[in-house]
């Protein structure tokens, strides 16, 4: 008799166990589906903003400067498992990057004196023009790129 007791409460254990660990193994599938979903949306809206960006570039409507600086910042923000080497695909813009990424932006641009804010606008619009056409080449093969991860979501 006690032997069917402790078999019983032993079967409810494992029972109530076994329905705990399926629960919670389901509520882990619902957290990694959301967090893929938000994944795949912040990889479209990055994108978007890249395609967006490259069209103003070419357009003439964002600095080149402005522009590539948007640009390596977004890619380097897109959460991809198995990132390419941006660096190697779009040598330019990264070249472009590297240049101009010693220059002063935002408060620190505000609190140069005059006359050193228009010597790196000149310097900025010296090497913008060096690299124009080269940046402005990689833009279409950029755009393709970000097309194809959004629709291979």
């Amino acid at each position: 008799m006690l032997w069917a007791v402790l078999s019983g409460i032993a079967l409810l254990i494992i029972v109530g166990l076994g329905f705990y660990a399926g629960k919670l193994l389901f509520l882990l599938k619902q957290q990694k589906a959301r967090q893929e979903a938000a994944r795949q949306s912040r990889i479209a809206n990055i994108t978007d903003s890249i395609i967006v960006i490259a069209k103003a570039m070419d357009q003439q409507q964002c600095d080149l400067s402005e522009g590539v600086i948007r640009i390596v910042n977004l890619l380097n923000a897109l959460p991809i498992k198995t990132p390419p080497d941006f660096k190697a695909q779009y040598p330019q813009i990264y070249a472009l990057f590297a240049e101009i990424s010693g220059f002063a932006v935002l408060e620190e641009r505000q609190k140069l004196p005059k006359s050193e804010r228009r010597k790196q606008d000149v310097a900025r619009e010296q090497i913008e023009s060096e690299y124009e056409s080269k940046v402005l080449a990689e833009l279409p093969p950029l755009q393709t790129y970000c097309q194809t991860l959004m629709t291979n979501k």
